[in-house]
């Protein structure tokens, strides 16, 4: 029963925002990097959002300013990482708790609703029977899988996770490609937020809580490797399948909260372990 069509493709609207913010994460850790600020990133947008239509401003360009938020969060985070030198799990740890407490504090802790029903199509319409976030995310595969397998920008990446040293001594621009994947990381957070609202039709300051765990899972369950260098969107892809897959079937089977995030944790830790082996076999040969 849990894997007919039916029931997958209604599952399927609780996987997008995942699916999207698990991109750029990829390329950011294919640098040895990492941002553990997505979500709070997500709810801070999501609030402006709300916000903004609060007072009637267009609800597109309540849209845009969520995502134009989402990009100024991630520039700053690439301004500290890249030109700063502050290690990134430091600086996204920092902005992980400023983000959401300037979304709790800008909205005073109250979740916004009350959006117009065409701005619901954006998260739960469809098109030709596939659903709207789904050629979203498609068309955001597409262009992440250009940048990282046919772009020079792409080729620096896997430089720069193998040896960032070395990468600036032979002329790429390092700096300029960490504040670039930094800030495609708060973009898409700020798209995510944009969906989940259109989708919940609700904008809250708690939205997102413990979703760079999960997409941080996925990434390195594709076979991205936390030590930087190695990766491909198409192992992500698989990576946040099997994430959403087991999450799904835990609450559909067993319905507690608490078995799911002990599933994911094991995930995690089975993922890391992986990785490790292969490291360690990839420098004996």
């Amino acid at each position: 029963m849990f894997a007919k069509p039916s029931i997958q493709l209604e599952l399927s609207t609780h996987v997008w925002e995942l699916a999207l913010l698990a991109l750029p994460m990829t390329l950011i850790v294919i640098t040895a990097g990492i941002d553990l600020s997505i979500g709070s990133t997500m709810a801070l947008c999501a609030v402006v959002l709300g916000l903004a239509h609060e007072i009637h401003v267009p609800i597109g360009l309540s849209a845009a300013l969520a995502i134009l938020t989402g990009l100024a969060a991630g520039v700053l985070n690439g301004i500290f990482v890249a030109y700063v030198k502050v290690h990134p799990l430091i600086v996204t740890l920092a902005t992980l708790s400023a983000y959401r407490g300037i979304a709790e504090g800008i909205s005073l802790g109250r979740p916004i609703s009350g959006f117009p029903e065409n701005f619901a199509w954006v998260g739960q319409g469809n098109i030709c029977g596939l659903p709207m976030p789904g050629i979203i995310f498609a068309v955001a595969v597409i262009a992440f899988s250009l940048l990282l397998e046919r772009s020079v920008i792409g080729h620096a990446l896997y430089a720069m996770g193998h040896n960032e040293i070395a990468s600036r001594y032979s002329g790429l621009p390092v700096n300029r490609i960490k504040l670039l994947i930094y800030s495609l990381s708060g973009t898409i957070s700020g798209l995510a937020a944009v969906l989940f609202v259109a989708r919940r039709n609700t904008a809250k300051a708690d939205i997102g809580t413990g979703m760079e765990l999960d997409v941080i899972t996925a990434v390195v369950l594709g076979g991205t490797s936390i030590f930087g260098g190695r990766g491909r969107i198409i192992g992500t892809l698989l990576g946040v399948l099997l994430m959403h897959e087991t999450r799904e079937f835990v609450s559909w089977r067993w319905n507690n909260d608490e078995l799911i995030s002990l599933v994911v944790g094991v995930l995690m830790i089975a993922a890391v372990l992986v990785n490790s082996v292969l490291m360690r076999r990839g420098h004996k040969a």
